[in-house]
Order: structure tokens, then sequence, then C-alpha cells
């Protein structure tokens, strides 16, 4: 699936336009983002695209040297089990 990049924002869409999945991280500071929203379409649920938008999100934030504080409840999740992005991970607004 290739996904598409905007500010704060990493989605993907159908040959129709139709948003099917979508991560947000508006700027909470200078260095911090609260990922406060992902959405998968029914159609792909289980296929691992929210993990996908997670690693494409996770990947640009460590790019940019910026702190993800998580709000949403997948990306709580999400960085639970991957210690591996431990160095973007805040428990707190900065």
């Amino acid at each position: 699936m290739n996904f598409m990049n905007e500010t704060n924002r990493i989605y993907a869409k159908d040959e129709s336009g139709k948003v099917i999945a979508e991560v947000t991280f508006p700027d909470i500071s200078d260095q911090t983002v609260n990922i406060n929203h992902t959405f998968v379409d029914d159609s792909l649920r289980g296929q691992g695209i929210a993990g996908d938008l997670f690693e494409a999100t996770a990947s640009m934030l460590r790019q940019q040297h910026k702190k993800a504080y998580p709000t949403c409840s997948y990306a709580v999740k999400w960085f639970e089990k991957h210690m591996e992005y431990a160095d973007i991970y805040t428990d707190k607004p900065l």
C-alpha cells in the first residue's frame, strides 16, 4: 500500500479517492506531536495496515527528531509493543 504524507498526517486512498487508512499527529510543540487518531477501513482490517502506518509515522518522526505523545488507544498499545521506537516516545506532552 502506498501512503501519502502531509503535514501531521499519513494516509492512503482507494482508487475512488476515499481515505481508507490514516494516522494524524498534530504538533504539541516544535519537538513533540500528539498521535491522536488512527483509522483503517473495515475492508482492510487484519492485514497489518495500522502497523504499517505506524512504522511510517515513527520513521518520519525519528528523521525529524520529534517525540510522539500518543493519546489514540491504538498508538499507546503500538508503542508498548514496539520498544525499538522508545527513543521517540514520550508519556507526557513536551
